[in-house]
């Protein structure tokens, strides 16, 4: 057998409402633990916005891309997940007004409101609010540059304390041990072992490529870019940190994606932090947690051809024996149909 070597497997996914997306290529599933047990799975490409443009190859630009693919792709993916536990609705209920006013499209169109406004939200939280506080302590601090650094300062204290308030929420738990189940998966085939349970149960939660370390990438590279990047006028300086998030977006997508395929000693100092704060946002999860990640990416993924292309050997013919073993053989699984997107649909990664 070769040895083993930590190979990108290039899937990558996020926690839903009970149960795990994972997305490979334009191919992306969702497996959901239904409230009576069975494990339903819904596949669906997903080309996502600019499909087949060069510009979602150029580096440093196509991260800006696969950022929107992420929030797009997610926000459906949660509202999938949660489909299964909303309320029945009553038969006297009329339709809601964006039904009325979009029809079938009503959805799709929700979504992208959402989608925006969720941006706009983060923009102003995490870009627009340090700026104004760092201009309140003008009055105490006279030196510019002392002042962009505590503006980066403040930045990354929102971030982390948004990121320790929400991982302190109870009904948020169970969300991050998904996310944690999703990460324990990719490294387990990334490890060139079989995907089953407990070799699942036996790997790290932890990943580079998480986009946890994404956004605390985002901040620090914000505190770089808007250190030396100065203008006078209040406004431009607004202006300024709203134009950059292309930018600054870009930088961070291709430092995630340099360090999911390096292991040398810069590359894990400069993950260290990230890596850090995914012990807030991810989990130990519990075994049905892993099956429900394990169907997810057994719906988009053939883990068994990549462990013989990368690590050089088959998985072992007991493996099947293995897997019977395993309480995610006796849970029934129910698939959907595989769809094809809407043409507007988008793709995201890790």
């Amino acid at each position: 057998m070769a040895k083993r070597r930590r190979r990108s497997c290039g899937i990558g996914g996020q926690a839903v409402l009970e149960g795990v997306m994972m997305k490979n290529k334009d191919k992306y599933a969702v497996a959901v633990r239904r409230s009576d047990g069975v494990i339903e799975i819904s596949t669906e490409e997903y080309k996502g916005v600019l499909a087949g443009s060069v510009l979602k190859k150029i580096p440093f630009v196509r991260g800006t891309f696969n950022f929107i693919d992420s929030l797009v792709l997610g926000i459906r993916s949660l509202n999938f997940s949660a489909s299964f536990y909303e309320d029945e609705p009553k038969e006297e209920d009329k339709p809601s007004f964006m039904k009325r006013v979009f029809g079938e499209k009503a959805d799709e169109i929700m979504m992208g409101i959402v989608t925006v406004f969720s941006f706009v939200l983060a923009l102003g939280i995490f870009m627009v609010l340090p700026y104004y506080l760092s201009v309140w302590l003008n009055r105490y601090v006279q030196n510019d540059t002392l002042l962009a650094l505590i503006e980066g300062v403040i930045r990354i204290l929102i971030f982390l304390l948004y990121v320790v308030s929400i991982s302190l929420m109870k009904d948020i738990h169970r969300l991050y041990q998904y996310h944690g189940a999703e990460h324990k998966c990719i490294n387990c085939i990334e490890r060139g072992r079989e995907l089953t349970v407990q070799n699942v149960k036996r790997s790290s939660r932890l990943h580079k490529r998480c986009g946890t370390s994404f956004l605390l990438f985002v901040m620090l590279v914000s505190v770089v870019l808007f250190f030396f990047i100065r203008v006078d006028n209040p406004m431009y300086r607004v202006g300024l940190r709203i134009v950059l998030i292309p930018v600054i977006a870009g930088i961070s997508y291709e430092i995630i994606r340099w360090a999911g395929n390096s292991r040398n000693f810069f590359v894990s100092l400069l993950s260290a932090p990230g890596l850090g704060l995914q012990k807030l946002t991810t989990k130990e999860p519990d075994e049905e947690m892993i099956e429900v990640a394990i169907a997810s990416v057994n719906a988009v993924f053939n883990w068994k051809q990549y462990l013989a292309e990368h690590f050089g050997y088959e998985p072992e013919e007991n493996a099947a024996k293995t897997a019977k073993t395993d309480k995610a053989a006796a849970s029934e699984v129910v698939a959907s149909t595989e769809t094809e997107a809407a043409p507007t649909a988008e793709t995201t990664g890790s």
